[in-house]
């Protein structure tokens, strides 16, 4: 059979060229945004007397009829017709005739394409910001539990300063927040409308662009045709939020593939989340935090990619466009697994408390209480901070910790030491002291768990 855009060509391309370029093996998951297009199109095309009523009609119904078959999986798309949209042409001239042809009047590819992927992106990113506050409400809902548990904060991946493990997961929840708040914006540029920009320079009909627009939900139209058609600008966009949100996970996923291991023992993952070892059977891997730390790569990977394809290209359509699917397709299936995938394994890990309070009592991140303690008393800090590393090269060579150190050891180092010096390297009264606003402290972390809570609330 002819192609649809046959009529200047006499000869036809073998199948293999066919299938290089087609589309319709990876655009077909946009049939119900196409159906969904052509059908705020043919209204338009009703209502400003460019087709019938009757025609208008048929097409709808022809269109309808293709929807419910797309739903229950009953349609067949043949790589001959290459895209999404051919294919959705020739299943309803099949359905309801050569009126079906009528229904590209003032439409081009170039705009209907444009217009599916709006509409895909805008209800994608709706429910990634979904599937995000949800992961937030866990991570809040588990930092409430542990407002009281103590860790060892690090930095440079060694021992800092004791912290509230609530405190630690809230620093998540923020992160994911501006994740939220990224889409959310994003969703400015995405909910424009360019159906009506035909392939690059509009229409001669005189058709009702705003009509289609406010038909599929849009905001707003693009302004300028030949943008309408090359715009991947809200591609590119989500593509670095989804980046960033798998960053944040691959951090997370990073810690608790630590805190799981027989070094650390700070956690257990779920058995839900967690694999065997074929030959060894005391194993217990944290192969989905593993793989999500793995998979933020391949997101990556499409980021660059499209970035990459678009650099170069001169208005307004071209074919290299057409790699911009698949890599978003991949990346929507990869972040929305990947958020579940914490949102089940945060609810359900085990936070051994006894473990992380016995690991700060044998070191020294109670170190800073002592250079406070003394700059309290009017010490300069750096003067003081000189006296507290000397007295930790004594404890190491000594093979104490600072709570074992000698008060004559203080006494010498400094008369402002009191015998109060051991109340204040507790570690869990180091944590409460530190209530400066956004702090570590249990009251400055409780208030920010019934603030989180609150807020996501709201978002309900």
């Amino acid at each position: 059979m002819t192609k649809l855009w046959g009529g200047r060509f006499t000869k036809e391309a073998e199948a293999w060229v066919d299938e290089f370029g087609a589309s319709i093996s990876f655009d077909q998951k946009l049939v119900a945004y196409d159906i969904k297009g052509s059908m705020a199109h043919a209204a338009m095309l009703r209502s400003c007397n460019i087709i019938s009523e009757e025609e208008g009609q048929k097409i709808h119904d022809g269109l309808v009829r293709l929807e419910k078959k797309a739903k229950n999986g009953e349609l067949d798309f043949d790589v001959k017709y290459e895209d999404i949209h051919m294919n959705i042409e020739k299943l309803l001239t099949e359905e309801i005739g050569e009126v079906a042809g009528k229904l590209h009047t003032a439409r081009s590819r170039n705009d209907q394409v444009a217009t599916d992927m709006h509409l895909y992106m805008r209800e994608e990113t709706k429910e990634i910001i979904s599937i995000i506050r949800d992961l937030q409400r866990v991570i809040v809902s588990r930092a409430e539990e542990h407002v009281e548990t103590i860790i060892p904060g690090y930095t440079h991946l060694q021992r800092a300063q004791p912290v509230s493990m609530g405190h630690h997961l809230l620093a998540y929840d923020a992160m994911l927040d501006r994740d939220a708040d990224r889409l959310t914006d994003s969703l400015k540029r995405i909910n424009i409308s360019p159906l009506g920009a035909g392939a690059l320079a509009g229409t001669t009909f005189s058709i009702d662009r705003r009509q289609t627009a406010e038909g599929l939900g849009f905001d707003g139209i693009y302004e300028n045709s030949l943008d309408a058609v090359s715009d991947r600008d809200y591609v590119i966009e989500f593509l670095s939020v989804a980046s960033t949100i798998m960053m944040h996970l691959s951090r997370l996923a990073e810690e608790l593939i630590l805190w799981s291991s027989h070094e650390f023992g700070f956690i257990e993952l779920d058995d839900t989340f967690a694999t065997g070892s074929s030959i060894m059977p005391q194993k217990k891997n944290p192969d989905m935090a593993e793989l999500v730390r793995g998979k933020t790569g391949r997101v990556y990977g499409s980021l660059f990619s499209l970035l990459t394809t678009l650099k170069s290209l001169p208005l307004a359509y071209n074919k290299d466009m057409q790699e911009d699917k698949e890599g978003v397709f991949d990346a929507v299936i990869t972040v929305k697994g990947s958020l579940k995938i914490f949102t089940g394994m945060i609810d359900s890990m085990i936070i051994h408390e006894d473990v992380t309070e016995r690991s700060i009592a044998s070191d020294f991140s109670n170190a800073t209480e002592i250079a406070d303690y003394l700059a309290a008393k009017g010490m300069p800090f750096r003067e003081a901070h000189e006296i507290v590393g000397k007295l930790v090269l004594y404890c190491i060579d000594n093979d104490i910790v600072l709570t074992q150190c000698p008060f004559s050891k203080f006494e010498e180092s400094s008369s402002l030491f009191e015998k109060d010096i051991y109340q204040t390297l507790d570690p869990r009264e180091g944590v409460a002291r530190r209530n400066s606003e956004g702090g570590t402290g249990f009251t400055q972390v409780g208030k920010a768990v019934q603030k989180r809570k609150k807020q996501l609330d709201m978002l309900n």
